[in-house]
């Protein structure tokens, strides 16, 4: 039960704007032979969490976007938000990417994505991302 709970709280605190990975647990857990689907149920739900928690922030952290003490100027705001409304909302089955993950889902906040469309298509890539790293973890314990 512990490694579940382990990789969940990694593959969350992955997820949010806090620097943290959960890919390594994933692969060390899955070399000492738990339930692929489990591990692999888990790292998503854990990380789909964690992205919506960004979404969370930029959704109600935007009504304070005109004060002196935001964190993000409003020049490289209005430029994220055009590059997101470039893309639109399919670029959040990206969001499992370094960096770029994070702003992509606390930018779909910002810009109030439906929180339903947010959730299955985050959902969709953060899963499909651990999907190949169980696939090739699992190819190469077969070398």
């Amino acid at each position: 039960m512990m490694v579940y709970v382990t990789l969940f709280s990694s593959a969350f605190l992955a997820a949010t704007l806090l620097p943290a990975s959960s890919e390594v647990l994933l692969i060390t857990f899955i070399n000492q032979g738990h339930p692929a689907l489990a591990l692999w149920l888990t790292a998503t739900l854990g990380n789909t969490l964690g992205a919506c928690a960004n979404w969370v922030l930029g959704r109600y952290f935007s009504h304070y976007r005109e004060r002196k003490w935001f964190p993000v100027k409003a020049v490289t705001l209005t430029k994220a938000e055009r590059g997101f409304q470039r893309y639109g909302q399919w670029s959040l089955l990206f969001s499992w990417l370094p960096i770029v993950g994070d702003a992509l889902t606390l930018m779909a906040g910002l810009l109030r994505v439906p929180f339903p469309i947010f959730v299955i298509l985050t959902a969709l890539g953060k899963g499909a991302r651990y999907a190949v790293l169980i696939a090739i973890t699992r190819q190469l314990l077969t070398f």
